[in-house]
């Protein structure tokens, strides 16, 4: 009998709000959370030079004598470029299958979509850290880590260094890390606890799994916290075979470097598709914005920054968003970012609130990590005195975009407009879009999706 392990993967994404995340610390609850050295949440401007400057904070053997997660000896070497840039490779790669595998969903038909790859990576990535023999090759195979040099600790060192780099903006507030729910009295392997803390920047709990209404609360409460409470229900009930939940989240906040002044913004026309048009509250600024027409792909695209790290892409196809969708990979990205030039514009983006919710188990299994859902998942890097197999996995994200900001996405189609030789082209998403949240430190692709009725 194998007993349930649960996964949870989350985001939040906030525009202007009150309030601080005063949670930046380790709680270290059941001896499981301890507050190392990168036990800190990040968004607070302390994480600099994490490239170099780290290896007194994991200096420690950690003894994983199970084949592919060897000690942590090379630190330097691990964090080589080289094996950092093929896991973000593999990142970028696996966020546009999954957003393809999403929209393609019988219930996405017609609607808003939206999640974080960065989420779903985080929580499977470390999960791969106790897997083995298949049930390991096919995590790492779908995630896009196919390359023989990204072993496991290769990809461990990279997570924190990408993860520790998230920490860098000051400007906005930023959380991302996990939570590890232990049912009372397993025995956890010591090294997979510890690779989880260290590298993954996740927290450790003990919890009465067949007390399920009191493990759901406890769960969903530092959810909660750890995004300001944006996703606060993310388990509606659990099993009560529960050993293990494992979750990962991503919250930001983020305030337009350029605002929308809130009295400019009017009710307009947004056209869902040729035969229907909702009305939306428009926002609209004028000022300088970096900008690129791919003629590849008939694709307008706008930069919107915040005030850090990140930046907001949307991308607005003349021809429908389904041709977009057909053909966008990872490559428009890189080239859209290399190629955009400023340019003094009139923006006009609808004012948008979007909440998903996915199961992630069929879309998973669809990508080829069957195993791990089956009575034959080898999570023996977990705990070697219970069989355990993933029951589900849940996907919440959240969203808002307003005049002050946003964090993840806006966007809706651009039409450029030329209105005369000394006035600015106007650029108004007022059609479906696409939209990326990016951290240009990083390269990863925090949040993505799509907006086809802001008023949903």
């Amino acid at each position: 009998m194998r007993t349930a392990l649960c996964l949870g993967v989350i985001l939040a994404v906030i525009s202007s709000g009150l309030g601080h995340e005063d949670d930046g610390h380790r709680h270290g609850k059941g001896g499981h959370g301890k507050g190392k050295g990168h036990g800190h949440e990040h968004g607070h401007g302390h994480g600099h030079g994490h490239e170099h400057g780290h290896g007194h904070e994991h200096g420690h053997e950690h003894g994983h004598g199970h084949g592919h997660h060897h000690k942590h000896e090379h630190r330097h070497h691990h964090r080589d470029n080289g094996t950092l840039s093929l896991v973000k490779l593999g990142n970028s790669e696996f966020a546009f299958r999954l957003y393809k595998h999403l929209t393609a969903q019988p219930g996405s038909q017609g609607k808003n979509v939206f999640f974080s790859p960065m989420s779903v990576t985080l929580a499977l990535a470390s999960l791969s850290v106790g897997a083995r023999g298949q049930t390991h090759q096919q995590l790492f195979s779908g995630l896009g880590f196919d390359s023989p040099l990204l072993t496991q600790e290769v990809v461990d060192e990279a997570f924190k260094t990408l993860l520790t780099a998230h920490g860098n903006g000051s400007s906005e507030d930023m959380a991302i890390g996990g939570g590890l729910f232990i049912k009372d009295g397993l025995v956890l392997n010591p090294n997979f606890q510890k690779a989880l803390e260290e590298f993954y920047l996740s927290e450790g709990f003990n919890v009465d799994f067949t007390k399920t209404a009191e493990a759901a609360d406890t769960i969903n409460k530092f959810v909660g916290r750890k995004t300001q409470g944006k996703i606060d229900k993310l388990v509606a009930d659990l099993d009560p075979s529960t050993v293990m939940y494992l979750l990962s989240y991503v919250y930001l906040k983020g305030k337009w470097a350029v605002p929308f002044d809130p009295e400019d913004t009017i009710e307009e026309d947004f056209h869902i598709n040729d035969q229907s048009t909702v009305k939306a509250q428009m926002m609209f600024v004028e000022d300088h914005f970096k900008s690129y027409y791919d003629r590849e792909i008939s694709t307008t695209v706008l930069r919107l920054k915040f005030n850090s790290t990140h930046t907001m892409i949307l991308a607005l196809p003349e021809k429908g968003l389904n041709t977009l969708e057909e053909v966008i990979c990872k490559d428009h990205i890189s080239k859209w970012r290399k190629w955009m030039q400023p340019k003094r514009y009139k923006i006009g983006i609808p004012k948008f609130s979007v909440k998903t919710s996915y199961s992630l188990k069929d879309v998973l299994s669809g990508a080829g990590m069957t195993d791990m859902f089956s009575d034959v998942a080898d999570f023996s890097g977990i705990s070697e005195s219970q069989k355990m197999k993933v029951f589900e996995v849940v996907h919440q994200a959240s969203l808002d975009v307003d005049e002050m900001g946003a964090t993840a996405a806006a966007a809706t189609g651009v039409s450029i407009v030329p209105l005369s030789l000394n006035r600015a082209p106007f650029l108004k998403f007022d059609r479906p879009f696409m939209m990326l949240v990016v951290d240009s430190v990083t390269d990863s692709i925090l949040f993505m999706g799509k907006i086809v009725d802001p008023t949903k």
